[in-house]
């Protein structure tokens, strides 16, 4: 079998497709790169490992310069990850981009995260380059990780990252809980997708009337996927017990004014200093889940 020969035809090809048929280009160059990632496999295994230099000086000279060998070793390794874990490339309607920045990563588990990952949100590739950045996979707890791994049924704390991280675009050492605030309002998106999924922002400052007094919700949330509200408030001192009693009564006026009567109960978020960091405290009935939180 002439192996050049059918790199060459399939990259041909490729170039002529990718110039007429611009709506459906990625998904063609998916498709012929892992063809001809299985066939720079199988000719690695007859020629050896120099082969893919050879290659690449003939086809830089006969089809294109940017057939480097690093490119046709990305490749080789496309197909082999692919066909190892027994995916589909196509399935996941992912472009070359994306797969480009998870070849570097070597769990595939974590691979099939973030292909999950750009799917759902439909993630471009800078913002994909994102969350591998700031290690998004890694805070999450390993209960969390199993779950995804046997694809288990997430609840809504499983997804929250550890830390949290906001950006703290003015460098604040010393902060209040009004530049704590500011700081999540400033770039609200983030901060709800560092909780998980399904969140969506509500109000700040959400005025209720408890007895004869008025009290202020510091955030007020609501999740779609676990179809409750999510009261959220900001501590910059160590956690002390009436802040749970205290999230513990706004919680109590969600359920009993707000809630509607096919929604579940409400989760508090409590987020409070711990040894200089920041953590958060999910405060559900009885249970607390902690969470650091870092200023980035």
């Amino acid at each position: 079998m002439n192996y050049y020969n059918e790199i060459k035809a399939k990259l041909i090809d490729h170039e002529v497709y990718s110039k007429v048929k611009d709506y459906s280009k990625e998904k063609h160059r998916v498709i012929t790169y892992f063809e001809i990632g299985r066939l720079l496999h199988e000719a690695g295994k007859h020629y050896g490992e120099n082969i893919i230099g050879q290659y690449s000086k003939k086809l830089q000279i006969e089809v294109g310069k940017k057939y480097s060998p690093r490119l046709l070793r990305r490749m080789r390794q496309f197909y082999i990850l692919f066909i190892k874990q027994k995916w589909s490339p196509l399935a996941t309607k992912l472009n070359w981009s994306h797969y480009v920045e998870l070849l570097s990563i070597k769990d595939s588990n974590k691979i099939l995260y973030y292909i999950n990952q750009c799917t759902s949100f439909h993630l471009s590739r800078d913002e994909l380059r994102f969350k591998i950045k700031n290690n998004e996979y890694e805070r999450l707890d390993d209960k969390t990780k199993l779950k995804l791994i046997n694809k288990e049924s997430t609840n809504i704390t499983d997804l929250v990252k550890n830390p949290i991280l906001i950006n703290n675009q003015y460098s604040y050492t010393d902060i209040s809980e009004k530049m704590l605030q500011r700081l999540i309002l400033e770039d609200i998106p983030s901060f709800l997708k560092e909780l998980g999924t399904g969140f969506t922002f509500i109000d700040n400052e959400y005025k209720i009337k408890i007895g004869n007094r008025y009290n202020y919700i510091d955030l007020l949330l609501f999740n779609i996927n676990f179809n409750c509200y999510v009261v959220i408030e900001l501590k910059v001192t160590e956690l002390k017990k009436e802040h749970i009693g205290q999230i513990q009564v706004y919680m109590n006026y969600v359920d009993n004014h707000l809630k509607a009567i096919h929604q579940d109960k409400t989760i508090g978020i409590i987020i409070c200093k711990k040894d200089n960091k920041y953590i958060l405290e999910y405060c559900s009935d009885n249970s607390i889940l902690a969470k650091e939180y870092e200023l980035v």
